[in-house]
């Protein structure tokens, strides 16, 4: 999950100053974390108390409360504007969104389940509290099914072939670079985050990659880097410049997890 938190500080510097190059500061003046990082780490903390066969409700129930705690401790970090609705209104349930939100904050996901299928539903669970489209929970089960394959020592070959049950992944990122622009739907953000990892030769390359193609660019980094970490693994510095920019209970939370599942970073 810190790749996704690398991937999230990186870009946020960059999410509405879009640059098309890999030619840049890794992390510029005024980088932050942003809500991706926020809860991504409410999905971490829920699925910490998860024990396998826990029903869904109950899983769901915990992750919605975290969410909301979070969303009420970090004000500020940038939600959408129906996010931030259902930040504020406890009574609100989902609200049929195909936004990327869903595919920005699964990643710890992949290192809890110990199947596809249960990546599959664990994704799915996560997703459905708020992005209950089709597409808002296609984007969580693609990303989450990719990170728990990288993360288990699938070939980029086997990667793709698992990507194109969702998308058809026809573009290279030579191709996508030049018209890409602002978009916050998992369906325009999730492929290309995919293929800027699939065409990368290193972690920080699939992190670069991904800035280069423009677009929602934290989000995009952190689905991109949620997958590079798990199949590059991250070194002990690029672990702590994630790190760096949390402040002491996002830390906290991110350290449990790391303990609790120590793979996370690591390329087995």
């Amino acid at each position: 999950m810190l790749g996704a938190v690398f991937g999230d500080v990186v870009g946020s510097v960059y999410e509405f100053h879009n640059i098309k190059t890999k030619e840049f500061p890794l992390f510029g003046e005024g980088c932050f974390f942003t809500d991706d990082t926020v809860m991504t780490v409410a999905v971490a903390e829920a699925l910490l108390d998860y024990t396998p066969g826990e029903p869904r409700e109950r899983l769901q129930a915990r992750l919605v409360r975290l969410m909301r705690e979070y969303g009420r401790r970090y004000p500020d970090a940038g939600y959408g504007g129906r996010f931030s609705e259902w930040l504020r209104r406890p009574e609100m349930g989902a609200y049929h969104s195909l936004g990327n939100g869903s595919a920005m904050r699964v990643a710890p996901v992949a290192y809890v389940a110990t199947s596809p299928e249960e990546a599959t539903a664990l994704a799915t669970a996560t997703a459905e509290v708020t992005h209950d489209h089709p597409e808002g929970i296609k984007g969580a089960v693609a990303t989450a099914g990719t990170v728990y394959l990288a993360a288990n020592g699938a070939s980029k070959a086997e990667i793709l072939a698992f990507l194109r049950r969702y998308y058809p992944m026809t573009r290279t990122v030579d191709e996508i670079r030049p018209t890409y622009a602002f978009n916050e739907t998992c369906e325009a953000t999730v492929p290309e985050a995919m293929q800027a990892f699939l065409e990368s030769t290193s972690f920080e390359d699939a992190i670069r990659t991904g800035i280069s193609l423009g677009g929602d660019s934290d989000t995009l980094c952190a689905i991109c880097g949620s997958v590079a970490e798990a199949y590059y693994g991250m070194t002990e510095g690029e672990q702590q410049q994630a790190l760096s920019y949390l402040d002491a209970p996002l830390t906290q939370v991110t350290e449990r997890f790391l303990e609790k599942y120590p793979r996370c970073g690591r390329r087995p």
